[in-house]
């Protein structure tokens, strides 16, 4: 069984974590979304997986590199340009002979879907998507049904003209018959597979089958903490036995914080709920970190607090630096996003001094400088040095 990851976006609302990274190599409960995707896959059974990988594509490949130590087989083709999701599948035709899966690769399933997904197919024959619901079922492709089959897919649509609150879930299964779908659309610029979606719609033989489980979908940078914090309760407490952190005996650590090795907690820290700590993050004295997700080599000095946040890798954050946490009105892409509860996003290599303030929804830009006692607000550019005043 062949499966087909497509994993070549490049992120743009995540930035700046994905300047360094590609989107899917983004880590959440420690772990890339992209290797959560590919330990699904060969959990349901999925032998040859082939990765469509475009920007920073040398980090995925090092990692994951021919697959062996994730018992699947792991090929990969490039998309150059971003030119759509349907694009990116087409890039893969030449590796697929029968039918096969595909997923998007920043939506992390169970494999229970995979299955399913997978049966249906070899039932019917038929193209297959997975559908789940959603609490804000306008912020994806809103699926109408019709009992097995879909009738409709609306790409975010205005919350008051939602019809259903089942959404796609980024699980497929085609045959090759895909690829003159695809090469039939009439479409300039991107090209996404919801439109070859529609043309199996219009002859009334795409299928739907509906998964409860879990669905962890990474568009915007708060996403990630609502993801690593759906993980950690997925997983429940983790089992920090075989690891090498060292805790101090006055600290404090929620029995669901992951944490990566050789962490180091000085005395009198507070590891609330929602916490991920990536390989050698060094916590200070006093220090209180809640729902956040940490990368490597992170240093928090005495007395910071941390609150729903995510820190870039080799960040230092100065003593008693607070990055306060709470809601704000947030802009990506020109678009707004009202009252987001969103401490901030902090790039990677950035340097900040004592007793900084970080207001709610602040993003810093990777190998930034902050000077100590700067209150900092909004989107910082890469490379930027603020001082106080």
């Amino acid at each position: 069984m062949k499966a087909v990851v497509l994993a070549a976006g490049t992120g743009r609302r995540l930035w700046p974590l994905t300047e360094n990274r590609p989107k899917p190599m983004i880590p959440v409960r420690n772990r890339p979304i992209l290797e959560h995707i590919i330990e699904a896959l060969g959990a349901a059974g999925v032998t040859e997986v082939i990765l469509v990988i475009g920007a920073n594509r040398n980090r995925v490949r090092s990692y994951f590199q021919n697959g062996q130590e994730y018992a699947v087989d792991i090929s990969y083709v490039i998309q150059d340009e971003q030119l759509g999701t349907a694009h990116a599948l087409l890039q893969a035709e030449a590796l697929l002979g029968d039918s096969f899966l595909v997923l998007n690769g920043d939506r992390i399933v169970e494999s229970s879907i995979i299955d399913d997904v997978w049966e249906t197919h070899q039932i019917s024959d038929n193209p297959v998507l997975a559908i789940t619901q959603a609490a804000t079922p306008s912020r994806y492709g809103v699926v109408d049904m019709n009992e097995e089959f879909a009738k409709g897919i609306t790409e975010q649509p205005r919350p008051e003209s939602v019809t259903s609150e089942f959404i796609n879930a980024g699980v497929y299964a085609f045959t090759p018959g895909v690829f003159s779908a695809i090469r039939a659309l009439d479409v300039h610029g991107e090209q996404a597979l919801t439109d070859v979606l529609t043309s199996f719609i219009d002859d009334k033989r795409l299928r739907a089958v509906r998964y409860d489980g879990l669905w962890a979908d990474v568009s915007e940078p708060w996403d990630l903490l609502a993801v690593n914090d759906s993980l950690l309760a997925y997983h429940g407490p983790s089992d920090r036995g075989n690891q090498t952190a060292q805790i101090d005996a006055s600290a404090v650590v929620s029995d669901d914080a992951v944490l990566g090795d050789d962490v180091v907690i000085h005395p009198q820290a507070a590891i609330s709920h929602s916490v991920t700590l990536g390989a050698n993050v060094q916590i200070g004295p006093g220090v209180i970190v809640e729902n956040a997700v940490i990368l490597s080599d992170v240093t928090i000095d005495s007395g910071v607090v941390v609150t729903d946040c995510i820190v870039g890798a080799n960040t230092t954050l100065g003593a008693n630096t607070t990055i306060e946490g709470g809601n704000a009105d947030v802009v990506l892409d020109d678009t707004v996003y009202h009252e987001v509860s969103f401490g901030g996003l902090i790039g990677d290599n950035v340097s900040i001094g004592g007793n900084v303030t970080i207001t709610p929804g602040t993003i810093i830009g990777n190998d930034t400088t902050i000077k100590s006692g700067a209150s900092v607000s909004g989107r910082i550019p890469a490379d930027s040095h603020v001082q106080r005043g």
